[in-house]
């Protein structure tokens, strides 16, 4: 079953209109299956925008010749561009336009948080809903996987310089193929058995199918860019290896920051007792969700996860979908400051999931056998405002209450793993373990450079690719000065 209903008559390709006609355009909808179907599956939520409701979308664009929304892009796309190509009918080609600043257009069309970037600057938030930049970025990036056949060969000099990527995440993928498109020879080094980073492990495939993944790495292949997985630099190589017996003239570290944060409470080392980051990876990536997995992974009766971010709502509905008679997200803040995008917010209370705001884990509850059996909670107030601007969380003192559950997921972030770092005594972190960069993204290693979640912390996939982008640039740069 599919939700259309709200959507416009579509207008032809050809007939012009004025500015009046496009603010009367109300935006569209985004075509979404049934949440009771969908609850009980993998299967991607979003289904995408047909052609005609895409142009529809498109026309909606008032083509500002200040463009604010491109400020809010952080790889910089032509936003009005490849809206009014999209309004033409030449979705090709709008695709080709895109794919000059983001070599990941199906992956961030789907999962990049437009809404707080390029959409909050579209100049329609004066009157209405802002024009859907996310929603068409997906459509012509799903169209040219649909259409184009065949890699397309971009020929450009080779410079013979060599560069390694360490990680295989939207920061590494993004240097790399900005790197490749220089000429440079780039090895992308990852450490599981396959790359995508986060793309991969850490996204359900009802956000974000491994299947579009896959595809936008066969293009990076296209350019010529060479993969080594299995590799965990640090332990099965060295920084210090690469750049001095294998001779790489540049390196990009962008290994992100997968090591996950706790809750430090009684009874967090009992079984039943997950992080998000081993319960998402092992969902996502080795495939636990199905029957016939290798490494199965537990499926709890009345699951809690514990945070309200996009990670919190990625486990809670993945819970959800492995059969859990109730899914619950256990919050200390209220709903309007909560992290996690409107959107997904939207779709897990429409599956089902139970929200509890104001409400912070004391102890996780065991039984004799050392399994959970309940977590203990106390309500929470708002008081004055911590260092992040919002309303600090105060236990509210004698609220303490139970909830009856079997399995909790922590998903309140992520700290700088160790390895690579530990192995590189000459790298200079800050005080949290997170590798310290110059503006030009180079760390305290000449010819050295660093970006993404092992620099920023936990950050978004497009502010990632920011990164990546930004240091393919220093590093072509730099390697044009040896």
């Amino acid at each position: 079953m599919t939700t259309t209903e709200g959507f416009e008559k579509p207008v032809s390709r050809n007939e012009p209109l004025t500015p009046k006609q496009r603010m009367s355009i109300p935006r569209q909808k985004m075509p979404e299956r049934d949440p009771r179907q969908r609850a009980g599956d993998f299967l991607e939520v979003n289904l995408g925008l047909s052609e005609q409701i895409a142009m529809q979308e498109a026309r909606r664009c008032l083509q500002c010749k200040n463009a604010k929304c491109i400020q809010g892009c952080p790889v910089g796309i032509d936003i009005p561009g490849f809206i009014g190509r999209i309004a033409q009918g030449d979705f090709l080609g709008a695709a080709a336009l895109i794919r000059r600043d983001n070599n990941l257009p199906a992956v961030t069309g789907r999962v990049c948080p437009q809404e707080t970037q390029c959409e909050v600057l579209c100049v329609r938030c004066k009157t209405d809903a802002p024009v859907a930049i996310g929603w068409l970025e997906r459509f012509v990036a799903d169209y040219e996987m649909q259409h184009l056949r065949g890699s397309v060969k971009t020929e450009v000099p080779k410079t013979h310089r060599k560069v390694a990527c360490i990680g295989g995440g939207p920061a590494g993928i993004t240097c790399a193929g900005e790197l490749a498109k220089k000429g440079h020879d780039v090895t992308i080094f990852e450490a599981f058995h396959k790359v995508g980073g986060v793309l991969i492990y850490g996204i359900p495939e009802f956000r974000l199918p491994n299947r579009v993944v896959e595809s936008e790495i066969e293009k990076l292949k296209d350019l010529g860019v060479k993969i080594e997985t299995n590799v965990i630099v640090g332990r099965t190589v060295t920084l210090d290896q690469l750049m001095n017996e294998e001779g790489y003239q540049a390196a990009f570290i962008a290994n992100g920051a997968g090591l996950p944060s706790f809750m430090n409470v009684p009874g967090e080392n009992l079984k039943g007792v997950f992080s998000a980051n081993e319960y998402l990876t092992r969902s996502n990536l080795m495939g636990a969700f199905q029957d016939s997995a290798d490494t199965p992974l537990m499926r709890g009766r009345r699951v809690c996860v514990i945070g309200g971010g996009n990670t919190a709502m990625d486990a809670v509905r993945t819970g959800k979908r492995l059969g859990a008679e109730e899914s619950i997200i256990v919050y200390r803040r209220s709903r309007e400051q909560m992290p996690a995008r409107v959107e997904e917010a939207k779709h897990a209370e429409e599956e089902g999931i139970r929200f509890e705001f104001l409400t912070a884990p004391v102890e996780v509850l065991g039984d004799e056998k050392g399994w959970v059996r309940g977590l203990k909670c106390i309500r929470m107030e708002l008081g004055e405002p911590d260092e992040s601007g919002r309303r600090r969380p105060v236990p509210i003192q004698g609220s303490e209450f139970l909830f009856d559950c079997d399995q909790v997921i922590v998903a309140i972030g992520i700290n700088a793993n160790p390895l690579l770092t530990g192995a590189t005594p000459n790298l200079k972190l800050n005080k949290w373990g997170y590798i310290e960069t110059e503006e030009n993204c180079m760390t305290s290693i000449p010819g050295v450079f660093a970006g993404g979640d092992i620099v920023r912390g936990s950050a978004t996939v497009i502010l990632a690719m920011g990164d990546g982008k930004l240091a393919a640039r220093k590093i072509h740069e730099y390697l044009g000065r040896l």
